[in-house]
Formats: structure tokens, C-alpha cells, sequence
């Protein structure tokens, strides 16, 4: 399994890398962002879950879903990946910052943000050090992490820390159930190769009531669905069902008048 609570080792800043590298790095950013390379399945899964991020913001702030729909507001991307949740928000108008436990991760967004002229920050830092400065934000994501880290009670608890009274955390991962065991174990990663084996340990899922527990007394779930793919179509969707794929979002309570 993935072990996203630890760094990798740096990379060296931009200016001692070699054109090998970089030109490395942007043809990773090239694959990862393929949609018909060897992630589309990712990518389609992804889409469909931050489109329905976007319907949840819409709807709270009373906006159409447009280029300024997250104008003035602040995001921290916990995990953040090659960018794919950090690129989209940063197109709807939010300041955006990623972090990610991995260094190679953080290169390659950085490199594709660049060249979609995306302003987005990416960092090469762990959850537990972003949250011990002290900073919060309007919206904090975590998607798809807390099912690669040992502590998943602490690092949910220092997501939750960081947000914004009033602001609002999502969460997104894989409930512990035997059907996501059956989808998502022996059909995603043996059959169909969708993933890496061994991407996933069954144990590492979390249960919807879990995520409510370790959120705390100061956030209250406000919207809930669960994320499928039509195996007919190969189209994902959301849907009521959370025994797989599921994405959670909560918001702070504010401070008191």
C-alpha cells in the first residue's frame, strides 16, 4: 500500500535540475493528464467528483458555477497529487494551494500548472506541518489520502483544524465495506489493472461514521454522496449508494458574535 504520511526525499530546486529532468518531469505531467492515456479512468472519476464539489460550492455561496464562483476564496488541497482537484478550483477563481507528501508530485503539478498559466502554489510538506502554522483556510480538501496514512484519526482532525470558522472541508475516499473490497480490490487493481496492486489495503478504508467521529464537535456534515462508474458506458456519476467511492463535506461552525 501507499504510504502518503511520510516526505520523499527533495528534489533540487528548479534552477540546479538539467533539461533531462525537466523535460522529464513535463512528460509526466503530459501522461497524468492524458484523457486517454492509461489514467483516464482517474481523470473521468476525478471530473465527476469535482464537479460535484463545484454544485455543493454553487449552491452555499448562492453562484452560478463560473470563473468567479471561488473568487476571494483561499483552498488547501491536503495530498494534492499531480493537480487535478488544485487546477480546476484555481479555474473557478480560488487562491489555491496544494501540498503533497510526495516531491515528484509536487514537480510535475507545478510544471502542468505552468503551462495552463495557472497561478497555483504546491508545497512538499505533510498535513501535520501545515497545520502546526497556524493557518486556515475557506475551503481544505483531502481526497483521497486518508486511506494511505497510519494515523487516519489525526490527520482528518488536522485537516479540520485548518479550516475557516464558517468554511467547509471535503472528503473523499473508500468505505470499508465487502462490496468496495470486491470493486475496488480485486476489480480495479487484479481485473481490469485500473490501478497498481497493491495501491489499496481493504483494512485502510473508512467508514462514513468513522470520518463523522474524527472530524470533531466543531464541523457538521452537510452533504454526502457516494461516486460509481456505469461499467457499461465507463462514465462516473454520483449516486446514494456510499459502499465504495464516497465524498463527504462539512462545515466549520462560525465564531460566535
Amino acid at each position: 500500500m501507499l504510504d502518503k504520511s511520510r516526505l520523499s526525499d527533495p528534489i533540487e530546486p528548479q534552477q540546479n535540475l538539467s533539461e533531462s529532468e525537466i523535460a522529464r518531469f513535463d512528460k509526466l505531467a503530459e501522461s497524468w493528464w492524458d484523457p486517454n492515456g492509461k489514467y483516464k479512468t482517474a481523470l473521468a472519476f476525478n471530473e465527476a467528483r469535482v464537479q460535484e464539489m463545484l454544485r455543493v460550492l454553487s449552491k452555499k455561496f448562492n453562484k452560478p458555477v463560473s470563473a468567479d464562483l471561488l473568487k476571494g476564496k483561499t483552498v488547501l488541497d491536503v495530498g494534492s497529487g499531480g493537480g487535478l482537484i488544485c487546477e480546476p478550483f484555481a479555474r473557478h477563481g480560488a487562491d489555491v494551494l496544494g501540498i503533497d507528501a510526495s516531491a515528484l508530485s509536487v514537480e510535475v503539478a507545478t510544471r502542468h500548472a505552468e503551462s495552463q498559466s495557472l497561478d497555483i502554489t504546491y508545497q512538499h510538506q505533510l498535513a501535520e506541518d501545515k497545520a502546526a502554522e497556524g493557518g486556515q483556510y475557506d475551503i481544505v480538501i483531502n481526497a483521497e489520502v486518508v486511506e494511505h496514512v497510519p494515523d487516519q484519526q489525526a490527520l482528518i482532525a488536522q485537516c479540520a483544524r485548518m479550516v475557516k470558522p464558517g468554511g467547509l472541508l471535503f472528503l473523499a475516499t473508500l468505505n470499508r465495506t465487502a462490496k468496495s473490497y470486491i470493486v475496488a480490490i480485486i476489480g480495479a487493481e487484479y481485473v481490469m489493472r485500473y490501478l497498481p496492486i497493491g495501491t489499496h489495503d481493504w483494512k485502510k478504508f473508512v467508514k462514513p461514521e468513522e470520518l463523522n467521529a474524527w472530524t470533531g464537535d466543531n464541523l457538521t456534515l452537510i452533504h454526502e454522496t457516494g461516486v460509481r462508474m456505469n461499467p457499461f458506458t465507463q462514465t462516473w456519476s454520483c449516486c446514494d449508494s456510499t459502499a465504495v467511492n464516497y465524498l463527504q463535506c462539512y462545515q466549520a461552525k462560525k465564531r460566535a458574535e
